[in-house]
């Protein structure tokens, strides 16, 4: 054998195992980003579930899909898809949890009413023979714990609404 033959002969080996890496990393990245895929979708999946019907889940979660968002780029593009709706927390999602956080407040206020009426007219059928200044009294308490209470949720609201809706304004970024 000519030593030009046996240089062909490693020229093609070389060349030949080149292509060989080649489509074995090609596939070991492929299935790599499948994998970050399913990974995300199973942290992310139950949390987009759960934000429809605890919006202030998002407030913890986004940060971690923006972080997430930057650290495997290509699995999210590929969950992504045509960009229209960004994964995992779209402006929909984002509208969506806040119009169920508004909705939930005003279900609540009405609830916290309905309470203290419902408490005040106990109050007022328990008074019989009662001293005016103690049933007064009474309805100054229910009427103070009426609004102490009112106070801290709304507050928490209030809060809640503003993370939300800041995360509504505050793009994800790629």
């Amino acid at each position: 054998m000519s030593s030009l033959t046996l240089a062909v002969g490693l020229v093609a080996v070389a060349v030949a195992c080149g292509l060989s890496g080649r489509l074995i990393q090609g596939a070991l990245r492929e299935r790599r980003r499948d994998a970050q895929v399913l990974g995300l979708l199973a942290t992310f999946g139950p949390v987009m579930e759960r934000a429809h019907t605890e919006p202030r889940t998002l407030l913890t979660w986004h940060p971690l899909a923006v972080a997430a968002r930057q650290s495997f780029p290509e699995a999210f593009a590929s969950l992504d898809g045509d960009g229209a709706h960004r994964f995992p927390f779209g402006s929909a999602l984002l509208e969506t949890a806040h119009a169920t956080w508004t909705a939930d407040w005003l279900t609540w206020e009405g609830e916290h009413d309905a309470e203290f009426r419902r408490r005040a007219a106990m109050l007022e059928a328990k008074s019989g023979d009662t001293d005016p200044r103690d049933i007064r009294a009474g309805h100054d308490l229910l009427e103070r714990e009426q609004l102490e209470r009112y106070q801290r949720q709304y507050e928490t609201y209030v809060k809640v609404s503003k993370a939300l809706a800041a995360l509504a304004d505050t793009p994800v970024e790629s």
